[in-house]
């Protein structure tokens, strides 16, 4: 005798060996045997074979019509059996019976189990909404299927395009099309991104990275709505004029300098800043903006101002326009250049000239100073204030090593091609201005902090910088307290700092108190916002030296060893390891060979060639 009975779900034929009350031993087609419960038995039958009776079984239940079969079922429970002689019009034999119960138990839209052998008929309205979710779900895989099929034909489903930031930036692996994506990287061995570059979706690889930082970190655009400038008091027109410092490129002119003799024969020097918080009160839409991006964004060829354009054309040092400044006057003894005093003021500044990097250096340099060239513009001017950088830098302690060379490097990025420069840090025209901010910076912190007026201060200790709204050493430096104040169009944490040094010249209830919880929001914030900024900074300029490596087809490049396998190249800024690199000290010149350039994963593959014996040019 045989049974067909049920065991984990799943349907079973076996041999009885023995027969108990509560139990039986079977044996399985294959052999097996095993102790089986009295009640999970559903039929007993003699023939045929356990092979024979599950092959007809199954037959006859693919062949039972399961819309019919749900028809002839009874709206309350029944069992197989009952079901089985409706359906086939007679009392079913053993096979009959099997199909019709496997047939029952492959259909679970239409019947509900109930027990071991007992079924329900699904409800009319529930099984139409079933049927109904099983051909979306049908009409989904086979739509998920032509999305991964298109893929791996390197061919974009036309449905993707307007997905296509989500889909590389923030994918949602509950998608269609996630899923088809990620099936089509894992048949192709792709990324998505490659991928997706492969079909066309990245034209790019530059818009790529720019993209994603912009999907991340402005998600709602980088265009601004109108912004209504407050208006704010007449200022006093300043007896000076002034001139600023900056690279050829900068729009957002901070800060300028002004040099004039005074009756006594000492010397009045003036540092203006930009003084934007005049015309932007807190909580107004332009703060509400600055506060929101916290910093301007750089990246080559490019920026993510902090301010509207209209802001900055209004407040930004423009020459031959008279600007909005909060300045700071240094009376400087004309033959020790010592500080003697210094005083602030809110005023309005005439700016007589922008000079610029490109064109001042080559004339205002360590070697035009050693000749003592002074035909250029504002030459006089510079020179003072070069020898007075010096004397501040000493009073500091902080006397410049020139045995350590600093190189800054420039990128110029038009029409899709980029050009790498340097030049060097520490250069007088850097001295200058470095010099004078760091003072006034010094200046205003310390009247913030003798007025117990509330501000945000850079600390450093043992090696550590952090910002803090008590004032503190900063250790790098070498002066007793430091805040950022001379970038307000370009950070936002100068611009809070700058309303609270004019809300104390004007003898006004500061905009932030002691203990603010706004400031400490916006110490957080900014500290978050600066690192991701700087990061795409980095990998921005990461990508256009990779980018310069190939429009310059660049096939070797002499490269520094910093450690280990670790080196930077050493005409552009560009940092990444060598697998066949042998060991090497560090400081060891090397030849590498340029291999495959990723552009959308910031890497390159490079081999070592030799080391370098002596001075010798490359790239």
């Amino acid at each position: 005798m045989n049974i067909f009975y049920e065991e984990d779900g799943a349907f079973k034929v076996g041999s009885i060996l023995t027969d108990s009350i509560t139990s039986l031993q079977v044996e399985s087609t294959h052999g097996k045997r095993s102790k089986i419960k009295a009640a999970n038995v559903l039929l007993r039958f003699a023939q045929p074979g356990l092979t024979e009776f599950m092959t007809q079984a199954e037959d006859i239940a693919a062949d039972i019509d399961v819309e019919f079969l749900w028809e002839c079922s009874p709206p309350d429970d029944f069992g197989f059996n009952e079901l089985a002689s409706e359906y086939f019009g007679h009392t079913p034999h053993s096979i009959e019976a099997a199909g019709t119960l496997i047939r029952l138990h492959s259909s679970p839209m239409y019947f509900y189990k109930k027990g071991k052998g007992y079924y329900k008929a699904a409800p009319p309205d529930a099984l139409k909404s079933a049927l109904a979710s099983a051909e979306k779900k049908r009409l989904q895989a086979a739509l998920q299927a032509r999305y991964t099929n298109e893929l791996i034909a390197f061919t974009l489903p036309p449905e993707f395009t307007d997905k296509l930031s989500y889909l590389l930036y923030k994918p949602d692996r509950n998608t269609l099309e996630v899923k088809a994506l990620e099936a089509a990287c894992t048949a192709t061995h792709l990324s998505a991104a490659h991928l997706l570059q492969r079909c066309g979706a990245v034209p790019s690889t530059q818009a790529y990275h720019l993209q994603r930082f912009l999907f991340e970190n402005f998600p709602h655009g980088t265009s601004f709505g109108e912004i209504d400038l407050a208006v704010w008091p007449d200022l006093p027109l300043a007896v000076d004029t002034a001139f600023s410092i900056d690279d050829a490129t900068t729009t957002e002119i901070d800060d300028a300098l002004s040099v004039r003799e005074l009756a006594n024969g000492n010397w009045r020097i003036g540092v203006h800043i930009a003084a934007p918080s005049l015309g932007i009160a807190p909580g107004s839409p332009g703060d509400d903006i600055a506060m929101q991006r916290m910093s301007t964004v750089y990246m080559p060829g490019d920026k993510i101002t902090m301010l509207p354009d209209s802001v900055v054309q209004a407040f930004t040092l423009s020459a031959d326009k008279v600007c909005p400044s909060l300045s700071m006057y240094l009376e400087v003894d004309a033959d020790t250049l010592a500080v003697l005093s210094t005083e602030s003021r809110i005023e309005r500044i005439h700016i007589a000239a922008n000079l610029r990097h490109d064109t001042l250096e080559p004339l205002f340099n360590e070697e035009t100073l050693a000749a003592g060239k002074q035909d250029f513009l504002f030459a006089a001017e510079l020179t003072l204030l070069w020898n007075l950088a010096q004397k501040l830098e000493a009073t500091r302690g902080k006397s410049a090593d020139n045995s350590i060379q600093q190189v800054d490097y420039n990128f110029h990025v038009e029409n899709d091609r980029v050009s790498i420069s340097t030049r060097q840090r520490g250069s007088p025209i850097d001295k200058v201005v470095a010099e004078l901010m760091i003072f006034v910076n010094s200046e205003w912190g310390k009247l913030l902090a003798t007025h117990d007026v509330a501000g945000i201060y850079r600390t450093q200790n043992n090696g550590k910088v952090k910002m803090s709204t008590v004032p503190a050493p900063h250790q790098g430096l070498g002066v007793a307290q430091y805040m950022w104040s001379s970038s307000p169009l370009r950070r936002y944490i100068d611009f809070v700092n700058q309303r609270q040094i004019i809300s104390l010249l004007r003898e006004d209830p500061p905009a932030y108190t002691k203990n603010d919880t706004t400031l400490f929001a916006v110490m957080r914030d900014f500290d978050t916002a600066y690192t991701l900024y700087n990061e795409f900074q980095r990998n921005m300029e990461r990508y256009w030296c990779l980018r310069w490596l190939l429009q310059e087809n660049i096939q070797q490049a002499e490269a520094l060893v910093l450690r280990e396998n670790l080196v930077k190249f050493v005409h552009i800024p560009l940092v990444g390891r060598i697998p066949s690199l042998p060991e090497l000290p560090p400081n060891t010149r090397v030849i590498l060979e340029i291999g495959e350039i990723d552009l959308l994963d910031l890497n390159f593959n490079a081999r070592f060639i030799s080391k370098i014996e002596e001075e010798a040019t490359a790239c």
